[in-house]
């Protein structure tokens, strides 16, 4: 009788990728409070102990899946700007490359950002809105009219928060209405912030270039 085969163990970085991969699935449908580790193990095919070996708790699984999640979307993101020739392209092609990530992984961005208010949460999806932010200012600062914008300073932030906000917003809206198609979502934000930058511009040029923060008396 032939001897029985052993059953070769998965490696350790293949293993955590299984997990994360559960996790992502469990803390999307249930969200952070609502899923437990046993969920996690029970979706992953593995125990609750083999979870431990990887991950000391579930808010480090969590910021871990977070992390993870977030380093896609920005090397997805950035790859995709690097394609655009203007400022207006390259904004558009990375607003582009993040929705086509919802797109893909919709349980993914719900487990990203469903649960952003809660404080054990809220530091971690805190400092992937700042990373967009910053993202995004580069962006406008690389246009023609990034100087009118700026305004002494704060201008591309506060642009670059707000179109931040708004297509994390849409992104979140469009879980329920997945029938609008993403290239009508990326023409709708390329209005609210790119023409906006383009009519601060005319503004600031109309008004002799009189900076915002410094108006004139």
């Amino acid at each position: 009788m032939a001897p029985a085969t052993r059953r070769r163990r998965m490696p350790a970085p293949q293993r955590r990728e299984v997990i994360l991969a559960a996790a992502e699935q469990t803390f999307g449908r249930c969200g952070y409070h609502g899923a437990s580790l046993d969920d996690v193990a029970h979706a992953a095919g593995v125990s609750k102990a083999l979870i431990y070996e990887h991950f000391s708790s579930k808010r480090e699984l969590h910021g871990s899946l977070l992390d993870a999640q977030a380093a896609e979307i920005f090397v997805r993101v950035e790859a995709a700007v690097e394609m655009g020739e203007t400022g207006e392209q390259r904004l558009r092609n990375g607003i582009d490359a993040f929705l086509a990530f919802v797109e893909e992984h919709r349980e993914a961005w719900r487990a990203l950002f469903r649960d952003a208010a809660d404080p054990e949460v809220g530091a971690l999806v805190a400092r992937v809105q700042r990373r967009a932010t910053g993202v995004i200012a580069r962006l406008i600062a690389s246009g023609p009219n990034a100087a009118a914008v700026d305004d002494g300073g704060t201008g591309l932030e506060i642009h670059a928060q707000m179109l931040s906000g708004a297509v994390q917003s849409l992104a979140t809206w469009w879980h329920d209405h997945r029938d609008v198609p993403r290239e009508v979502l990326v023409d709708r934000a390329i209005e609210f912030c790119w023409h906006g930058v383009e009519r601060r511009a005319e503004v600031a040029g109309a008004a002799g270039a009189v900076p915002v923060s410094a108006p004139a008396r």
